[in-house]
């Protein structure tokens, strides 16, 4: 019997398509994340509506996942890397 698959995680940016403001998250249900995002049931981007995915990336591990999201919104070079390997993104 092999072992179950690994848990993905991701760290997603959404753009509001208002002010182009950008959200950072992390979560390991990217579509349901999403989803409550775009309905407004997520209290830090209900202001920024309607957003739009812009970018994410897989993790094997959500711990992995977690210390990405802290880089990008605590560490403002890994951020700017980020829009410049994406196109500016905000």
């Amino acid at each position: 019997m092999s072992p179950a698959p690994p848990k993905w995680s991701y760290v997603y940016l959404l753009k509001s398509k208002t002010d182009s403001s950008i959200y950072i998250g992390c979560s390991s249900n990217l579509r349901k994340r999403l989803e409550e995002h775009r309905k407004g049931k997520s209290y830090s981007t209900k202001k920024m509506l309607p957003v739009e995915l812009v970018y994410f990336e897989g993790y094997r591990t959500k711990e992995a996942a977690f210390e990405r999201e802290k880089r990008l919104k605590y560490h403002g070079n890994a951020l700017r890397c980020l829009k410049s390997r994406i196109g500016g993104a905000g």
